[in-house]
């Protein structure tokens, strides 16, 4: 029998973000998943803003931006565009690269900070009692194994296993059916960086890969294959003509897959000692590129609160519903405000709606809440009564005398940032100064603000012992 601290079941980015982020507060974990190796092909394609920022806080956005292209502009339809380059971080832009590249960094994350990655390894039983999780799971070879452990997480997917063996209905419908999903090469590609239109009884989106490579995900109201039917390079040549009034040249297509685009949200993210992230816990369409984005931001809320719960805050536990919950419902209504938007009936209602959106992004504060809201910057978690209107949003646009704070956060834990000119600091965690004159913030493992204010005061303490379990006089010692 197998004993670890944490069980992940699932080794894609989400499995694999969560598994580092335990990992490097010095807990055991291991990440089992069916497959023997990163699949080649995937169907998430953008990193936005938000989770480059997170990535640059473990030290992995600048290697994951050179395996990809950047995009500063989103075009909607035709003679509409957002501007990503007005977003307030240090990166305003879309990456582009397939999904692969971003497993492979986040594996070796997770390994590099001491996690185990067993593949080859499916779960066939899960039990929870009061004093933790047992896993049985079946390797490649037919050998059986169990593995116990203080928590387990589901992080395999929109069909998930985990989600199955709870029993977790996972409410919602079928948006669309028998979307195409391809790697094309265009010889006459689009000078738009990423582009989107509609035709009167289809869609097709690209986004570049490099090399004339594109990304395509098209769908066609009159097609009504099944989603293992194979995908012809003319079905895509004719969906590209129907939507975009052109076929760029297509002359390749290395890669396909058929899908349906589903909207679904368990109710609970958590059961007892066993919690469900990314895919596992909620499956919208793939307008906007938010999918994977959002699964590694779960990973990283819910990381170091189990690291707390280990360290003996199980309470701490309740905020991932809490605050993650809510993002996915709102990703789920983004993403299909937009399907619907590109495939309502009848067609004259459907140009009328998307004349009208037209018309709206090109108005700056519209743009500026659309970017805000597909890129994650504007995601921000809710404050008690009386906190500072700063608690809850993530760190942003902060000075510091040496270094910065994605720098700082690097190291595992709460950070306090001193205000500028106060006296020195003593403190259980690391401090860097202000540059600016900004209050002083003790900032989560995972970028938002705990608490601000002047650190005089001493409230920080009772902040940080509120979501770490320590307390009050541990948190002044140091």
């Amino acid at each position: 029998m197998n004993s670890v601290d944490v069980i992940v079941i699932g080794a894609g980015p989400a499995g694999c973000m969560l598994a580092g982020e335990i990992a490097r507060t010095g807990h055991s974990v291991v990440v089992l998943d069916k497959r023997d190796g990163v699949s080649p092909h995937s169907r998430a394609f953008a990193v936005h803003a938000r989770t480059l920022e997170l990535l640059d806080t473990r030290g992995l956005a600048d290697d994951l931006i050179a395996t990809g292209t950047i995009t500063h502009t989103l075009s909607l339809w035709r003679g509409a565009s957002v501007d990503l380059s007005r977003l307030r971080t240090p990166f305003p832009y879309v990456l582009v690269t397939p999904q692969v590249h971003v497993d492979r960094a986040l594996e070796t994350y997770a390994r590099t900070q001491g996690a185990r990655v067993e593949r080859g390894v499916t779960v066939t039983g899960l039990e929870q009692d009061d004093a933790g999780v047992r896993v049985r799971a079946v390797s490649s070879d037919g050998t059986e194994q169990t593995w116990t452990a203080e928590y387990a997480v589901g992080a395999d997917g929109v069909h998930s296993t985990v989600r199955g063996l709870l029993g977790q209905a996972f409410p919602g419908r079928e948006v669309l059916r028998s979307m195409v999903l391809s790697d094309a090469k265009l010889d006459r590609p689009p000078t738009d960086a990423i582009t989107v239109n509609v035709g009167g009884d289809c869609f097709a989106f690209l986004a570049p890969y490099g090399e004339g490579w594109f990304r395509v995900i098209a769908w066609d109201r009159r097609a009504h294959h099944r989603d293992d039917a194979p995908v012809e390079l003319e079905e895509v040549r004719g969906l590209l003509q129907r939507a975009m009034g052109t076929d760029y040249g297509l002359s390749d297509i290395r890669w396909y897959s058929r899908f349906a685009c589903d909207e679904r949200q368990v109710e609970q993210y958590r059961t007892g000692r066993v919690v469900l992230v990314g895919d596992a816990a909620h499956a919208h369409s793939p307008a906007g590129g938010q999918g994977m984005n959002t699964g590694i931001q779960d990973a990283a809320n819910l990381g170091w609160k189990l690291a707390a719960a280990l360290d003996g805050a199980p309470n701490v536990l309740d905020t991932y519903q809490d605050e993650r919950h809510p993002v996915g419902k709102m990703v789920l209504r983004t993403s299909g405000l937009t399907i619907r938007t590109m495939t309502m009936k009848p067609a004259i209602v459907r140009r009328l709606r998307q004349r009208l959106v037209s018309a709206l992004v090109r108005r700056h504060f519209v743009s500026d809440l659309v970017t805000r809201t597909f890129s994650g910057i504007g995601i921000s978690y809710a404050r008690g009564r009386g906190d500072h209107p700063l608690v809850g949003t993530r760190v942003s646009d902060v000075r510091l005398t040496d270094g910065t704070v994605a720098d700082a956060l690097q190291h595992p834990g709460f950070l306090l940032v001193a205000g500028r000119g106060d006296d020195r600091v003593q403190a259980p965690v690391p401090v860097v100064r202000r540059a600016d004159d900004g209050p002083s913030i003790l900032v989560r493992p995972d970028g938002y603000i705990a608490w601000a204010g002047d650190h005089t005061s001493r409230e920080w303490r009772t902040a940080l012992s509120r979501w770490t379990g320590s307390t009050p006089a541990t948190a002044d010692a140091g």
